[in-house]
């Protein structure tokens, strides 16, 4: 167990907090307003050290650097916006998925990502809440 400094703490409660997978500088950012001048090396070690010990889980997108989120949610999947780049978790599963595999085949697991825009970019495409140009 690594000990706790302010910036372990930090990071760990914005991990905690948001309720979505973070990039480490995501997640730099944000525990910057609880520790002024943390660097993204301490972020990485942090992490590092915190995957190490089972509490958090690295997300793996096709073609993208992971991002993190606590370990112990449960099964679930992940949406990442076209727009803005953020990945999101949901809930739902399609089920049923065994039947997918090739005749032999033993399927042990999947992963299920959807790809799409979030409330606020879809919003900001269709206009909403912006002004009309003249």
């Amino acid at each position: 167990m690594e000990r706790l400094t302010r910036q372990r703490i930090a990071i760990a409660t914005v991990i905690e907090a948001a309720r979505r997978p973070l990039s480490p500088q995501e997640i730099c950012d944000a525990a910057q307003a609880h520790v002024a001048g943390l660097g993204v090396a301490t972020v990485y070690r942090t992490l590092k050290a915190m995957i190490a010990e089972g509490a958090v889980r690295g997300v793996e997108l096709p073609g993208e650097p992971p991002r993190y989120e606590p370990t112990g949610l449960g099964h679930h999947h992940h949406f990442r916006c076209d727009g803005c780049a953020r990945v999101f978790d949901f809930d739902a599963c399609p089920g049923g998925l065994d039947a997918l595999a090739p005749k032999g085949f033993v399927s042990e697991r999947h992963e299920f990502v959807l790809y799409g825009k979030c409330p606020e970019c879809a919003a900001r495409k269709r206009g909403v809440g912006t002004r009309a140009r003249r």
